[in-house]
């Protein structure tokens, strides 16, 4: 019996060390002195001086001068990132928010830096074809959608380029409720897009995807093309 309860105790102390050590990190800040500042189209890139070093960061443009102090909020690193603006790989990189300046708005660690381009009267026919969807459909039956090729004709509302290695696409084509969730989706591809266009897009949804620094979504669409 005592051996029976020595192995329970065992087994449950390997479990709960086993789920902490799987637990994400939480968010984390890092501060500075700003060494060196490089702007490009929606974003800038900060050399800082922190303590032990220096590290490279990037937030949403924001105007920083050399010689500023400043904090970077949900903070998350990233290794032999490429920046196709810059022409540049860096080892590893900061990406996060600029605290004082919008806080989780400006997040450039996830594609929600762009303002949201919508009027209110979105109204996007939908695509033709046995695969297609709307955005309230996609969201709402994204259980049974998980992992299948849909497709998507809809209004680029948000735009973020070259985040991890991706271009961020948020859609909307006037279904759905915004207090539900159902009117907007997110969408990485390789293709290039800008806010306000209306686009058809061809990718697998995906469920659960989890990015770190707190960020997951319930259903995305990844990797799409987007078709002429």
């Amino acid at each position: 019996m005592r051996i029976w309860l020595a192995l329970c105790l065992a087994l449950f102390i390997a479990t709960a060390a086993a789920e902490e050590a799987a637990a994400p990190a939480p968010a984390t800040r890092v501060s500075g002195e700003v060494l060196e500042v490089k702007d490009v189209t929606n974003y800038t890139y900060l050399r800082l001086k922190v303590a032990g070093g220096e590290v490279w960061a990037a937030v949403s443009t924001a105007p920083v001068k050399v010689g500023e102090n400043v904090t970077i909020e949900n903070a998350m690193t990233l290794t032999d990132f490429n920046s196709k603006s810059l022409n540049r790989t860096f080892k590893t990189i900061v990406f996060g928010s600029l605290a004082g300046a919008g806080g989780k708005g400006a997040d450039l660690a996830t594609p929600h830096g762009s303002k949201v381009v919508d009027d209110g009267k979105i109204k996007v026919t939908r695509a033709v074809g046995p695969d297609a969807h709307t955005v309230e459909e996609i969201v709402t039956r994204a259980a049974s959608l998980k992992d299948k090729t849909v497709l998507l004709r809809a209004k680029v509302v948000k735009y973020n380029p070259e985040i991890m290695g991706k271009n961020w696409l948020h859609l909307r084509d006037g279904t759905g409720s915004e207090a539900k969730g159902s009117n907007d989706i997110l969408v990485t591809t390789s293709s290039q897009a800008h806010p306000g266009d209306v686009v058809t897009v061809k990718g697998r949804v995906r469920t659960g995807k989890d990015f770190g620094a707190g960020y997951s979504y319930k259903v995305m669409i990844e990797d799409a093309k987007l078709l002429p």
